[in-house]
């Protein structure tokens, strides 16, 4: 199965500009990590650079009433700007899940990578 984000290439990379060129807080820890490092490659060595984040997860679309897991994706009241960890540690949770179970940022080395 293709990943649905990426199924209009073209308007995932207008979403990105877009939320890079607001250079808005993370979503998720709400800027308790910092800020977020936009002109970081996104992956695991750059634990504080730039994702996008589907506030109502894709992976439970129907739950949400979206069409599609695609209309989940490309909705753009459901993205929000997060660090990469904040992310990865969120996982296909929403952020009313997050907060019952206390949610905390995660612990990060700042002094590892050169970012």
């Amino acid at each position: 199965m293709k990943n649905p984000r990426y199924s209009n290439g073209n308007l995932r990379r207008k979403h990105r500009a877009r939320m890079k060129a607001m250079g808005c807080e993370c979503g998720i820890c709400r800027g308790t990590l910092g800020p977020i490092h936009y002109d970081e490659p996104s992956d695991s060595k750059h634990p504080l650079s730039f994702v996008i984040d589907e506030i109502k997860p894709v992976s439970r679309w129907r739950e949400f009433g979206y069409s599609s897991p695609e209309a989940a994706a490309q909705d753009w009241n459901n993205l929000q700007a997060a660090h990469y960890c904040c992310n990865a540690a969120k996982s296909n949770k929403t952020s009313s899940e997050l907060e019952k179970k206390g949610y905390k940022a995660p612990k990060i080395n700042l002094r590892d990578g050169d970012w």
